[in-house]
């Protein structure tokens, strides 16, 4: 099989292009990390797959550095706990992993940032609802229609391609947008 380089790099630039569209709700949402940031508080991340490793990767920029030297910032990955996982997976179930850590861990205030290139899983839709209850903000990275989580989130970006690897592309471009903005307003 021949693999058509031109046209999956013009489709990854469209789907990069399109991130433009999400200005105003990626200032929003950044915004949002930056005042319960400033106000001590704290980013709880999750995914599942790749869009674990894009959950790593914010929280992993926020507690060491994106650009510059500035003061550790609060921040814990919910995926990267294999212990908990596996221990809350066996408990409970798999559709627990993330709700039960943020029982334990989110406060009113704290910010949830999740991704999602279909919206659809059930550990995700749960770690949605369980943010809300305990009064957290809830941001929510999407991709192709936003699935069931679509709506679900205080502030949510659905990057409407049906192609998950220019999906995770876009949540990665969006996570550094909002780095740049964070570390610009917490200097």
């Amino acid at each position: 099989m021949q693999v058509n380089l031109a046209d999956l790099i013009a489709n990854a630039s469209r789907v990069i292009g399109s991130v433009l569209d999400h200005e105003t709700a990626i200032r929003a949402s950044g915004d949002a990390m930056s005042r319960a940031l400033a106000a001590g508080g704290k980013i709880l991340t999750a995914g599942n797959g790749g869009s674990a490793a894009d959950a790593m990767h914010l929280a992993e920029e926020l507690v060491g550095r994106y650009k510059g030297n500035r003061r550790a910032l609060a921040a814990v990955a919910l995926n990267s706990d294999a212990t908990a996982l596996t221990c809350i997976a066996n408990d409970f179930s798999f559709d627990e992993i993330y709700s039960r850590q943020i029982e334990a861990l989110g406060r009113k205030g704290d910010v949830l940032v999740v991704f999602s290139t279909s919206g659809n899983s059930p550990n995700i839709l749960n770690a949605l609802a369980a943010a809300q209850k305990c009064g957290m903000v809830t941001v929510a990275m999407l991709g192709k229609t936003g699935g069931k989580a679509k709506g679900c989130a205080d502030h949510e970006i659905i990057i409407a391609s049906p192609d998950g690897a220019r999906v995770q592309e876009a949540h990665t471009l969006i996570l550094h947008l909002w780095l740049e903005l964070i570390e610009a307003a917490l200097e």
